[in-house]
């Protein structure tokens, strides 16, 4: 045994399911625990000294997944002494000391208010030798405060606030998130030019219904105001926004859109249903008409917006004329993408218990309806696009068949997926750059161009990807103890397991 080897830091994974939010919150996990001595390793090692799960409660088989891939874990973690384990997100807000009844070789459950406790928690398990549930009812400290992990270097999360206020019927989120609570605009905006000062080019800002944003605070006009303070940020090329919802989507908003030239015109606006009566049901406070009027607008105002959705199918009671009336407002809306969903029963929310829970094979043939009427739809307004230049940001992982291809991917300013030829720039071309290339050929979910680029600009982001520094930015611990870094793994007991 080698010196170095006994005082080795520890290690660690975040396995992260669900939405944005849920993202970024697991580059918070991340920051913590890097803040806290942990050095992180990558999926190949399938032993690490600590494993995250940041947990999603949306979905039906939620519970299964998480509880699978525990027990997965349960052997590992017998033959590697002092590996620990450890829940969070919204399951773990939502099953609490559950998750150690039904697991009991977790070390660690914390919910959705209370990130920042984890290093903490993870200490006091190994010392005591016992599992640490620590669940709050509110947020600790707000999550932006904490310190941050970035994942990409051309892109960044920033949250403008957590929690919801709204009702709707199949929703277990509010329960688990809380009430909304606004982060103050300097703050939010203070973390946005920390970002651009790493060499990041386009910022998403995250809230759960990011319309009703400054409602706490008494502005009810600050989402608007907010974009177009972004809008100053010097170095910021793109900022985009989600989700708002229909009911707070006010003209202002999109002006502000119009009018700011580094926010992105697209547009992320949930649906739900088209039916005025199913929406009611789900306590969805707008109607049909009012959804397709924003999009009038918005178009209107900005010609080459690019608008998405979430779409449910199935939901309790949506009878065939219901749905007919969600495909009606699809074909009306004219999506370029959408997220489809069939109804899943979530314990805990108003829509459970309701009478005309669908049979499955119905809500399976709406679905499968839903996805060719869709698909129709965005392959044709893809390939209006055809022959038009369009600027990429160059990504990594969005296209699965590059290497065997030979192309490389990004997003153009609207948000469609474009798989591009790197033509005489290949080799050159970095993460985080951006290209102008022309679209030689339009599918239902993405464009590709197949040409020479027109142009390749070098970016402070694709320097960072090329260096293999990913951004990070720093948190104030408000209210929260310090440790330092944590004690070193076991020896290793023979030769073997150093190999």
């Amino acid at each position: 045994m080698t010196t170095a080897a006994a005082s080795s830091p520890r290690t660690y994974q975040v396995r992260t399911y669900g939405c944005q939010m849920n993202v970024h919150d697991s580059e918070r996990i991340s920051g913590l625990l890097e803040q806290a001595g942990y050095v992180r390793v990558g999926e190949a090692v399938d032993d690490p000294d600590v494993v995250v799960f940041n947990t999603c409660a949306v979905r039906e088989n939620a519970d299964n997944r998480l509880y699978g891939n525990l027990g997965h874990l349960r052997p590992v973690k017998a033959r590697h002494p002092g590996m620990q384990i450890a829940v969070g997100g919204c399951l773990a807000q939502k099953d609490r000391g559950e998750i150690v009844r039904k697991a009991p070789w977790v070390d660690v459950v914390f919910g959705t208010h209370n990130i920042g406790s984890l290093p903490v928690l993870l200490e006091r398990a190994r010392h005591n030798a016992a599992a640490e549930v620590e669940i709050l009812e509110s947020l600790d400290v707000f999550p932006s405060t904490l310190p941050t992990r970035r994942e990409s270097t051309y892109a960044g999360w920033v949250s403008i606030s957590v929690g919801c206020n709204n009702t709707c019927t199949f929703c277990i989120v509010p329960a688990l998130r809380g009430k909304e609570k606004d982060r103050r605009p300097g703050d939010i905006l203070s973390e946005v030019r920390a970002l651009v000062d790493e060499g990041v080019l386009e910022v998403t800002l995250l809230g759960q219904n990011v319309n009703s944003y400054g409602v706490e605070f008494g502005d009810r006009l600050a989402f608007g105001k907010l974009l177009r303070a972004c809008g100053d940020v010097e170095g910021l090329e793109r900022v985009r926004f989600t989700s708002p919802h229909p009911k707070d989507f006010t003209d202002d908003v999109i002006a502000a859109m119009a009018e700011t030239p580094n926010v992105c015109h697209s547009l992320h606006m949930p649906l739900q249903s088209g039916s005025d009566d199913v929406l009611r049901a789900m306590r969805r406070s707008y109607r049909a008409e009012r959804y397709l009027g924003i999009i009038e607008k918005v178009r209107a105002a900005m010609p080459d917006a690019a608008i998405t959705t979430d779409i449910i199918v199935g939901f309790p009671g949506e009878t065939d004329a219901d749905f007919e009336r969600t495909l009606d407002v699809v074909r009306a809306a004219r999506f370029s993408s959408a997220f489809t969903f069939q109804y899943s029963k979530r314990p805990g929310t108003p829509a459970a218990t309701m009478d005309g829970q669908l049979p499955k094979q119905v809500v399976q043939e709406r679905y499968e309806r839903l996805i060719a009427c869709v698909e129709e739809i965005t392959w044709a307004e893809n390939r209006k696009l055809v022959g038009e230049t369009v600027e990429v940001l160059v990504a990594v992982g969005e296209g699965r068949k590059d290497e065997r291809t030979g192309r490389l991917s990004g997003r153009a300013r609207d948000g469609r997926l474009v798989h591009f030829d790197a033509g005489s720039y290949a080799g050159r071309i970095r993460p985080g750059d951006i290209v102008h290339t022309v679209v030689t050929y339009a599918a239902p979910h993405h464009l590709n161009a197949d040409g020479e680029p027109l142009s390749h600009r070098r970016t402070r982001a694709g320097d960072a990807a090329e260096a293999g520094r990913a951004p990070r930015t720093p948190g104030v611990l408000l209210g929260l103890p310090t440790i330092g870094a944590p004690a070193a793994s076991p020896a290793p007991t023979t030769g073997c397991s150093a190999h």
